[in-house]
């Protein structure tokens, strides 16, 4: 069983605040496993019985619509927690969390997180602070969604895309995302988004390589936004 107080990923997320002590109560209760691309960490109305650390991987949050289509609310990746407003809100949860790579994740009990609630004042603050980020997060989406064009939130998202996950040594984006993943962030249909991919593509702006995309001009993506 890994080590809590030796994992590096500890350190990006409010699990940093706890003490030694801590870290190896954690290392005795937590279950750690592999999640294969495209399997489920938890569905949309889960009732969670603790919260999940990333220690390597991505994952998508979505939201299914009316239609059938998932907008993909967030991308999550290693070192950050999943399921954690639900802990707060004793709500079940309002999204889906799908590997979009293959994901190592370890499961923490709730009744050792709320303990560490009532423990630990720096760590419940950590844990709010981050809340309160997602909460900003989906505000500038909502508005992103509202009042920017779909050719502007896919030029957003791709060089967001690059700055979160970082390139491959030839200048491709590190994470790969399908077509329909790219369509469900800028919340467009597929079609829509294979469209603009060309056209960016077509202007030089961006380079395809079946699945691979290369910002290429990314002062005129930044200029489209």
């Amino acid at each position: 069983m890994g080590k809590c107080e030796q994992c590096i990923v500890r350190e990006f997320s409010a699990i940093k605040a706890l003490n030694k002590d801590e870290l190896l109560k954690i290392a005795d209760c937590k279950t750690s496993y592999t999640v294969k691309k495209g399997e489920t960490v938890f569905d949309e109305g889960d009732a969670l019985n603790g919260i999940y650390c990333i220690k390597d991987g991505i994952c998508k949050l979505s939201k299914l619509s009316d239609n059938g289509k998932d907008q993909i609310v967030k991308l999550v990746k290693k070192g950050e927690l999943l399921g954690q407003r639900s802990l707060i809100s004793e709500e079940s949860t309002n999204l889906s969390a799908v590997a979009v790579e293959d994901m190592q994740v370890c499961f923490i009990p709730k009744q050792e997180i709320l303990q560490f609630f009532n423990e630990n004042n720096q760590f419940s603050l950590n844990m709010m602070k981050s809340v309160c980020g997602d909460l900003k997060d989906a505000d500038d989406n909502m508005v992103n969604l509202a009042q920017k064009t779909v050719k502007q939130r896919l030029a957003e998202t791709l060089l967001k895309l690059e700055t979160d996950f970082g390139i491959h040594e030839d200048g491709s984006l590190k994470i790969q995302l399908s077509r329909e993943e790219i369509a469900g962030m800028i919340g467009t249909a597929t079609e829509s988004c294979i469209r603009l991919l060309s056209e960016f593509n077509k202007e030089g702006w961006i380079s395809l390589h079946g699945k691979k995309i290369t910002l290429s001009n990314k002062r005129e993506l930044q200029r489209i936004i």
